[in-house]
């Protein structure tokens, strides 16, 4: 199943997208519910009620304007860095060369705050040069949490999988490195597009599929799953240690090799730049910078 958030006729609707993708038939969410996206049917399905009903007939898809699947997610996004073998390589030889954390001894994990979130196809403001020079891009596969819990095993963590979606971890690298912490430079403002909608777990599994991206047409990034350093039963137990996850929390899983960064020399996206990620099973995100 497809959950998508949607605008139609000026109004935002939640609804199931169909099996191919060309159509979505919205649910019957009061308006105050349809504004959280689908969070409200996770909570739903979480305390083990059914999907409201379908509210009129199937809409072509081409007719709605798609926006984040969680528009305003209920707290900072949960990201990994350095999560995939050859990403982690790339970055060897870059600023953070001299940044003494092992990626393979335990995740690194960071924030971005919910208000950065922007639609999967919406524009990417750039933040002018006084501020960062080096913006760069992050495919990134996003888990969204559905059955909460605090202190999660390992072996139980799959089961606390709603689905799955894209983001884009836009990054801006100097200030990243310039603050000794990453948060900052992950959440100015429009910095995580997300979408294009949920694919819930019972149709997809994180663990098998691929991560692509191409900036103006350009391949630069192509990675699987299976390349994760530390796969997503691991990051669930991390991030639930001493702390609660709840219905609707996202975690983005890391970023293959690719990125601006990466290159030699590093090459950092400018206006009209397009990036396009697309994941096996999910579907693709493609913003313009500005």
């Amino acid at each position: 199943m497809r959950i998508a958030t949607f605008v139609h006729q000026g109004q935002r609707r939640v609804g199931i997208v169909s099996s191919d993708a060309r159509s979505v038939t919205p649910l019957d969410l009061p308006a105050d519910q349809a504004a959280r996206g689908a969070l409200p049917l996770i909570d739903a399905a979480a305390q083990g009620q059914a999907l409201p009903a379908p509210a009129g007939a199937a809409i072509a898809l081409g007719d709605v304007q798609l926006i984040a699947p969680i528009p305003r997610p209920l707290r900072n996004i949960w990201c990994v860095g350095r999560n995939y073998h050859e990403h982690a390589k790339e970055l060897q030889g870059s600023v953070f060369k001299n940044n003494n954390a092992n990626p393979a001894q335990w995740p690194i994990v960071f924030t971005k705050v919910p208000e950065c979130v922007v639609g999967p196809s919406d524009t990417v403001q750039l933040p002018g040069e006084a501020v960062s020079a080096q913006i760069d891009y992050e495919a990134e596969l996003a888990v969204v949490i559905g059955t909460g819990g605090k202190n999660i095993a390992k072996a139980d963590a799959m089961r606390h999988i709603y689905g799955y979606t894209i983001v884009n971890d836009v990054t801006a690298r100097d200030v990243q490195m310039r603050h000794q912490q990453w948060d900052m430079g992950k959440s100015f403002d429009t910095f995580c597009p997300m979408g294009p909608w949920i694919v819930t777990a019972d149709e997809l599994d994180g663990q098998h599929t691929r991560v692509r991206c191409w900036v103006n047409g350009e391949p630069r990034q192509d990675g699987r799953t299976e390349d994760l350093i530390f796969d997503i039963p691991t990051l669930i137990e991390t991030v639930s240690r001493g702390i609660t996850l709840y219905p609707g929390d996202v975690i983005a899983t890391g970023t293959p090799a690719g990125v601006g960064m990466g290159l030699s020399p590093p090459q950092f996206l400018k206006a009209g730049d397009v990036v396009r990620i697309e994941i096996d099973g999910i579907g693709l995100i493609e913003n313009r910078f500005a």
